[in-house]
């Protein structure tokens, strides 16, 4: 049990539904935190990576696995809260049908240089003029789109489930292009880091807090999402019972809860790809917390 000194643990994730389900329970007082604290806020992915960078604006943050690889010195990554594609992930879209090789050397709308999601697609498609397109508002992208400023767009979280009912048309699932390139491995995207510097013993004790949150809203997930829907506040997205319920299935499953074997084996993947590339600066490997 940590003592009364110990300050309030200082959460930061995106205002996606995956995340906030993860840390729903612990914020809601559904599970013992074991005396200790927990303050929170919510910022988009791009702007959570760069946080990461400076170490010192959050105990535990979200941040994309290829960004992980950019901090590791003062991150471990913990085993559960990773977002992961089987056969699915990110996608690119256009506005009309056309393949990836088509936009060599075009300009492709992404969320934000440090995201996984434009790691793969430079792993896919090396050559193309990235324009960074913020996922909020959600509608943007799709704007950018339709007005001729980019050939095709990179999609993530909530808005990849919506490219048809926008109008859009689907030119690679990344996450159905990483599993062909490396013999069916998922892909990881997103996942939680905490400061190494909390020392080892609190580590542990944050670790097994925050799996015991996951570990109550799987085992919860109706009252969790009523309690998501009531509080979404991003009205262009547009999510209702349905489309909630087919993106937790995607990222907010038994792969949240304890990244198995095949998941640890891709971060490995992902990065050793990355490094070949240029990509990834440093021979970092993805090292979990307990």
């Amino acid at each position: 049990m940590v003592t009364p000194t110990v300050p309030p643990i200082r959460l930061s994730f995106s205002p996606d539904s995956d995340d906030i389900f993860m840390f729903w329970a612990l914020l809601n007082g559904k599970i013992d935190a074991e005396g200790v604290t927990f303050v929170a806020d919510r910022a988009d992915t791009e702007t959570l990576n760069t946080r990461a960078e400076t170490g010192a604006q959050a105990d535990v943050i979200a941040v994309s696995i290829a960004q992980y690889a950019r901090v590791a010195k003062d991150y471990l990554l913990l085993p559960h809260g990773m977002s992961v594609g089987r056969g699915y992930g990110p996608v690119v879209v256009a506005k009309t049908e056309r393949t990836l090789a088509s936009l060599t050397g075009q300009r492709i709308g992404v969320p934000g240089l440090r995201t996984t999601a434009y790691l793969v697609l430079r792993l896919l498609l090396p050559e193309f003029e990235p324009v960074v397109v913020p996922i909020a508002p959600y509608a943007r992208s799709f704007e950018v789109l339709r007005s001729g400023e980019v050939e095709a767009a990179l999609l993530i979280h909530e808005g990849r489930l919506f490219y048809e009912r926008e109008g859009t048309k689907k030119v690679v699932d990344l996450g159905e292009a990483w599993a062909a390139a490396t013999g069916g491995l998922p892909l990881p995207l997103g996942g939680n880091a905490i400061r190494r510097d909390l020392g080892p013993a609190l580590v542990a004790q944050v670790s097994r807090i925050c799996r015991a949150s996951i570990r109550w809203a799987l085992e919860n997930i109706e009252e969790v999402s009523q309690a998501l829907l009531a509080a979404e506040t991003r009205t262009d997205v547009g999510l209702d019972a349905a489309s909630l319920d087919r993106y937790l299935k995607m990222y907010a499953n038994a792969d949240t809860l304890d990244a198995p074997e095949d998941v640890r084996h891709a971060l490995d993947e992902l990065f050793a790809r990355g490094r070949v590339a240029g990509l990834i600066a440093n021979d970092v490997r993805a090292e979990l917390a307990p």
